[in-house]
């Protein structure tokens, strides 16, 4: 029997072809620019996944969180950033995981700073976060003078190792061409240079860390920047290829769903996958049509891109409704099964917590991990 004929409820699919595609396709990318590659995991957050990665001797990754650090710890993973302001709240990870790996953090405070200073029981380091646009969070680029006074008082700590400026260009994702990501992508690679430069006689060692996938996948000049830590091009999804960081070919996860109704006079089908398993993130098709995710057809191998772009119209909680073009609709028996192109695959697999190949094999995902233990 087919895996697909085992599946009852939305499930996340895997296509392990595509996924070692897009990882072997990153990996070569930083290797012919020379550049330090730790790829971010808050994506797959899965270790199965992750030893992928491993296999392409990959050693450095970044996480979003000090639970996904100790998951991906236990896994044997020995050199980690966390790409998320510290939060004092969890010292006592922050110290159990130190004494265990090479922990990286991100400060943008001169009291966190401080606090660290005087909490650590051992060596952590610190990567100052900068702003260059996308206005999240992190200091400002232009505040030199913030800056020098956030460099002076990592200088003061003897725990606490200065290691570079990291930034997370998000704005990327608000770009409507390859143009204006490549012209983001610059800027603040630029930016970050001259801060990089500021420092440099006094820190030789001193890095600059980037990590939008947009500018990852579509960039070839990366002469101004030491790192990259991109994330969501492991799986990529509907929004990345709106942005022309991928084509619908290289996705390489889709939502499962049973078709539950059909009406006839609105051409469209109602599904069981809704907000609770996609979220409720929507891009605009070319058409001007609001989309939460393009309905693929499964085989029992994978998927096929259709011809024509069927979105999910609509979302409530369980409910997906798609737009139904061409054949599909008439073709489409309630009970079986479609597939659907997610539009934020962070989010997808982040609330499904676990995916599936093609042949049934169980990939783990750390919030089911936790949830287990819990």
């Amino acid at each position: 029997m087919a895996f697909l004929d085992l599946i009852k409820k939305p499930t996340l699919l895997l296509d392990q072809q595509k996924c070692l595609t897009n990882i072997n396709r990153m990996t070569a990318k930083a290797a012919r620019h020379g550049l330090l590659f730790r790829p971010h995991f808050k994506t797959h957050q899965s270790r199965g996944i992750g030893s992928w990665f491993w296999e392409q001797g990959v050693r450095q990754i970044t996480v979003s969180s000090l639970q996904m650090a100790k998951y991906f710890a236990e896994a044997g993973w020995q050199d980690i950033t966390v790409a998320f302001p510290v939060n004092l709240r969890e010292m006592d990870l922050i110290n159990e995981l130190a004494a265990q790996i090479t922990l990286n953090v991100l400060v943008e405070d001169r009291e966190v700073i401080q606090i660290l200073g005087r909490s650590l029981k051992h060596s952590v380091g610190a990567f100052i976060k900068i702003d260059t646009g996308y206005h999240r969070t992190g200091i400002p680029v232009e505040q030199v003078a913030e800056i020098d006074s956030l460099v002076d008082e990592l200088i003061n700590q003897e725990r606490v190792r200065f290691k570079g400026f990291l930034t997370h260009a998000g704005h990327t994702y608000q770009a409507h061409s390859r143009e204006e990501i490549l012209n983001i992508h610059r800027t603040s690679s630029e930016k970050l240079n001259l801060l990089k430069k500021r420092y440099l006689n006094q820190f030789p060692e001193i890095i600059v860390s980037v990590g939008d996938t947009p500018s990852c996948s579509i960039a070839e000049d990366f002469s101004l920047v030491d790192e990259i830590r991109p994330g969501n091009f492991v799986f990529y999804d509907v929004m990345q290829w709106k942005l022309g960081s991928c084509t619908l070919e290289d996705i390489a996860v889709a939502l499962a769903c049973p078709v539950v109704a059909k009406h006839p006079e609105r051409k469209e089908l109602v599904l069981y996958g809704g907000a609770v398993h996609l979220s409720k993130e929507f891009v605009h098709l070319p058409n001007g049509q609001k989309c939460y995710g393009l309905i693929v057809e499964l085989t029992d191998h994978g998927w096929q891109i259709l011809a024509e772009l069927n979105p999910l119209i609509a979302l409530s909680q369980e409910h997906g409704i798609a737009r139904a073009e061409g054949d599909l609709f008439n073709k489409t028996k309630i009970g079986d099964l479609l597939g659907v192109l997610p539009v934020h695959s962070c989010l997808t697999a982040n609330l499904m917590q676990d995916y599936f190949d093609f042949s049934g094999k169980f990939y783990d995902h750390l919030n089911a991990s936790l949830s287990r233990i819990v």
